[in-house]
């Protein structure tokens, strides 16, 4: 008997029996059909922190540390974590897990999960790095334990440790595992690629699901992992489709090609709510969108002034760009309500952020007098380099942005491409005004200052995002203090004055938060998250 006949036989039997439930859920189909609005770069867990790689890598690989919907920590491989001194941490692991594989998951995995990372030349500006770089020892007390000593205090380390996936040892060759980074942690030999994760080798891990196939620009199927330690998602197979266009990613779910799409127009949210059979939720997010600035170079790039010098080291241009901006019309408009606008790089009320930040008002003529002061009363050239399939609107934003500014004299174009292409560029610093976007996931206020505000040090892991080349002895004394203070009543304190020195001399200006949107078909219930995640495991039946 077909498989067809046979779910219509029992949807039959049910309607005359009790037997209604197990019926049921063999009629549910085995896929769940995502279209997602920005495609993961790669299936290397620790090739770039980004939310699409981020979110995808979730369903194979699993962190010490989790988050849930609203990001409060909970237990993930790690059961408990628990300082023993200022720089010293001890984890409990999991008992029982396996890998897919069906390899068990110990401290060794751990170590060599940290020393993998610091010998990744293949990732995007360091990502992950700065976390490894502060530990001093990592030891494996017993098969379930693992004491990590660090260079100094580290009171967000559990924050941290939410966002490094851990591997299975056996993807290379290797002797005894220890964290010795000067001698390969033991390992003898090469260490992992893109290639082999993209191409699936090496993709084991203690996730949900595990890799069938992925090929980029078309689709990544993944198949259930039945050997998973925890609740078993509802779905035997997820297939996710990169659909960059809001418009057919639309037009997709309602021809029933996806059962769950991410980021529909905001504009559209009233017709999805409008058309029987469909429902939506929409999620605020930790996400800013912001624009960087060259502040080292001159000259710089992508601006030119008449004087010949790069105007965007002068802080009364910088708050002159600011003040052209209106961003309650971008949020209103542009987003369709599915913004608030930004004074600070994080929501009010998380921690670290100030309680009642000075509103970055929109002030043209301010702005026109702040640049005639700064001795460009007549403008000067300008390029806006942004993504246009990474950041909800992000090219139409950097379009109406590139309008403002042009209003107050400064001659601006827009230059909108795959971030594909723009983050590697990014990278390597070729641009002078910058869009990006970036999702607090410690939770609190710390981590974007840590990588796109301090002063680039390799062996710190700061600065790894500060491709604006800002230098501020002034902010780096306070904000290295707030690092290593453990008590939270000061490290706040500590955190709140960072966060004033940033807003005041502006390295980066806060544009808007993102809130994010996702629609589904009937019989489908979706739990929104905080850092953006799209989780085939956040999709449930309906009850």
């Amino acid at each position: 008997m077909s498989a067809k006949v046979f779910t219509r036989s029992a949807l039959l039997a049910c309607a005359l029996t009790a037997c209604a439930p197990a019926a049921l859920a063999q009629a549910q189909p085995a896929t769940l059909k995502i279209g997602l609005s920005s495609e993961p770069t790669s299936m290397d867990p620790h090739y770039h922190q980004a939310t699409p790689n981020d979110a995808m890598t979730s369903h194979m690989f699993e962190t010490l540390v989790g988050q849930d919907a609203k990001m409060n920590l909970i237990p993930r491989l790690a059961t408990a974590w628990t300082p023993v001194d200022d720089n010293t941490w001890e984890f409990k692991l999991r008992d029982g897990v396996k890998f897919s594989n069906g390899q068990p998951f110990t401290a060794q995995d751990v170590i060599f999960t940290f020393c993998r990372v610091m010998n990744n030349e293949q990732s995007i500006g360091g990502s992950y790095a700065g976390i490894v770089q502060k530990f001093a020892d990592v030891q494996a007390r017993d098969a379930t334990t693992l004491v990590i000593k660090t260079h100094k205090p580290y009171p967000l380390l559990p924050n941290d440790l939410t966002r490094t996936a851990m591997l299975w040892s056996g993807i290379v060759e290797h002797g005894p595992i220890t964290f010795d980074l000067k001698n390969k942690c033991g390992v003898t030999g090469a260490w992992p690629t893109v290639a082999d994760f993209n191409g699936g080798r090496d993709v084991v891990g203690t996730g949900p699901y595990t890799l069938k196939s992925y090929v980029k620009g078309t689709a990544i199927e993944l198949a259930r992992n039945d050997g998973y330690w925890g609740d078993k998602p509802a779905w035997q197979n997820v297939k996710l489709v990169p659909v960059p266009a809001a418009g057919p990613r639309l037009t997709g779910l309602l021809a029933g090609d996806f059962d769950l799409i991410e980021n529909p127009a905001a504009r559209d949210v009233k017709r999805i709510s409008e058309t029987p059979g469909f429902g939506h939720v929409i999620t605020p997010s930790v996400r800013v969108v912001y624009f960087q600035f060259d502040v080292a170079r001159n000259p710089s790039p992508t601006v030119k002034a008449a004087d010949g010098k790069n105007p965007l080291q002068d802080v009364r241009v910088r708050r002159a760009i600011s003040m052209a901006i209106d961003r309650k019309t971008i949020a209103a408009r542009i987003m369709d309500g599915a913004a608030t606008p930004a004074n600070q790089f994080l929501p009010d009320g998380m921690f670290g952020t100030l309680p009642h930040p000075p509103e970055l008002k929109y002030d043209p003529d301010g702005a026109k007098k702040l640049l005639a002061d700064a001795g460009y009363p007549n403008g000067f050239e300008l390029t806006i380099s942004s993504t246009n399939d990474r950041y909800i609107n992000d090219a139409q934003i950097s379009q109406a942005v590139a309008q403002y500014l042009s209003r107050v004299g400064i001659k601006t174009t827009v230059d909108a491409m795959t971030r594909s292409v723009y983050f590697p560029k990014r990278a390597k610093r070729e641009f002078s005004f910058a869009m990006g976007g970036w999702s607090s996931e410690t939770g609190e206020a710390s981590s974007f200052l840590q990588y796109w505000v301090s002063k680039f040090d390799k062996e710190q892991g700061l600065g790894t995002s500060n491709y604006g080349g800002y230098d501020s002895p002034e902010f780096d004394g306070v904000f290295k203090r707030a690092l290593v203070t453990v008590d939270p009543v000061e490290r706040e304190k500590l955190l709140q004055a960072s966060l004033t020195l940033a807003l005041a001399d502006l390295p980066s200006i806060p544009l808007h938060f993102e809130s994010s949107i996702w629609a589904f078909k009937k019989g489908l219930v979706y739990e929104g998250r905080a850092d953006q995640y799209t989780l085939a495991m956040s999709a449930k039946p309906a009850k």
